[in-house]
């Protein structure tokens, strides 16, 4: 059967034609569903975004995205995976997604901002999906909403990427902006 979610990429197309493309995922409405909890899934992702099950990794793409589609975060923190009728528990090293590309249209405080993530999908930096970066036992960690709760950790070369923007624009702090937000990329501020 021919997978029906495949990665979106994000070069050589505009935001508009990007959103456009998310628009059509139908992802399912996991935010709807209360089943009852059925215990621990067996499935574990790595800080890397790599996703295990019992141990050995999830070697097939589109089987990790699938489950990516119904994954959400609880208010007590805790990832599960979500169907109509079970709820799995599933450990997350660090953020569930990862958002490994960029693309950018525009400048200063109408710049828009567009991330990749290592699911396939994506997302405009916005009130949608904020950035912010937050304290953790590693360090600092440059992160996103997602939807349900769920985070992306940027990649470094993203964030490296988003920095080389801020440095070059000259606030105190620095930052960035999209969607006409500022987000900043200093943890204290």
């Amino acid at each position: 059967m021919p997978e029906s979610n495949p990665p979106i990429a994000l070069r050589g197309l505009a935001i508009a034609e990007l959103e456009a493309l998310a628009r059509e995922r139908r992802l399912p409405p996991v935010e709807r569903w209360d089943p009852p909890f059925c215990g621990h899934s067996g499935m574990r992702i790595a800080r890397d975004g790599t996703w295990y099950h019992d141990g050995a990794p999830i070697r097939r793409p589109a089987m990790v995205r699938l489950f990516s589609t119904v994954l959400r975060r609880e208010a007590d923190g805790r990832h599960m995976l979500v169907t109509p009728i079970e709820k799995l528990e599933i450990d997350v090293d660090a953020t569930a997604f990862r958002a490994i590309e960029m693309t950018r249209e525009g400048e200063g405080e109408s710049q828009r901002i567009a991330l990749g993530l290592d699911s396939g999908d994506l997302l405009v930096l916005g009130s949608d999906h904020p950035l912010a970066v937050v304290e953790t036992p590693a360090g600092p960690s440059p992160r996103v909403a997602v939807r349900h709760s769920l985070e992306a950790e940027l990649a470094r070369s993203v964030y490296y990427e988003l920095a080389e923007l801020a440095l070059a624009d000259g606030r105190e702090p620095p930052g960035i902006w999209s969607e006409g937000m500022f987000f900043p990329l200093d943890s204290a501020a």
